[in-house]
């Protein structure tokens, strides 16, 4: 990796982000993808204890639903294997949502507050006392922050003539993010066809080298800022206790 890297976000906000890396190569632009998948640590309900479940769903089936919902996970206040304990008590008729599980920390709720775990009849009630614990997405994708992370190569595009055949021109579909004259553009705005930007011009499109974009969005549990630089903070202590190792 280029000792010297710029970062310039295109479109952002606390869950989903693109943003632009210069100077990275392709393998730590793909192990920045990794860490944010696999190496981040969030909290995750583990473990369920049922009180009572009079509806018409298995507790093992409870369970799962409750381990897939986000929790806020703050930054710098828990390590991995710590635990929090929550608890869910709801009646029916009524439906069951992640808005009413109750924690015993005010920092840690779930980042959605509308995802239906199940619908209580009359009669019906689920009560239950669970533990969330810190781990990371190696050991279960419930664990990973990132719930859609990827990246790709920035396309510089460049009118090198005119195309006097423009009204039969194929669609040259692009994704991402392009440069024009420097400018970076969205693909979006232009409906992801160069042909639509460029009507009768001839182009010539190119990969930048060693400049990516990526597109990274989060389950609620982090923000994307959070994400980004807890996947990199993680290369950094992994690169170190590797040259720890080779110095002994």
């Amino acid at each position: 990796m280029s000792e010297q890297y710029e970062v310039e976000f295109i479109e952002r906000d606390d869950r989903a982000a693109t943003f632009l890396v210069r100077g990275v190569s392709p393998a730590f632009a793909n192990g920045v993808r990794r860490a944010m998948l696999a190496d981040v640590p969030t909290l995750s309900i583990d473990e369920v204890r049922v009180v009572e479940n009079s509806s018409v769903m298995f507790d093992e089936q409870i369970g799962l639903r409750l381990g897939l919902v986000p929790l806020t996970t703050p930054p710098g206040e828990f390590e991995e294997g710590d635990t929090v304990t929550l608890a869910l008590d709801v009646e029916g008729p009524e439906t069951a949502y992640s808005g009413d599980i109750v924690s015993s920390d005010d920092q840690v709720k779930p980042a959605e507050q509308n995802v239906p775990i199940i619908d209580l009849k009359e009669g019906q009630r689920l009560e239950i006392e669970a533990d969330a614990v810190m781990d990371t997405g190696k050991s279960h994708a419930k664990h990973q922050g990132g719930v859609a992370v990827g990246y790709r190569h920035l396309q510089r595009v460049e009118v090198v003539g005119d195309n006097e055949a423009f009204e039969q021109a194929e669609p040259h579909m692009v994704r991402g993010v392009i440069e024009d004259d420097g400018e970076l553009v969205p693909a979006e705005s232009f409906g992801n066809d160069l042909t639509n930007r460029y009507e009768g011009k001839e182009i010539e499109v190119t990969d930048v080298p060693n400049a990516f974009v990526f597109d990274v969005e989060t389950d609620g549990s982090m923000s994307v800022e959070q994400l980004v630089l807890a996947a990199v903070d993680s290369i950094h202590d992994r690169a170190e206790e590797l040259e720890q190792a080779v110095q002994l």
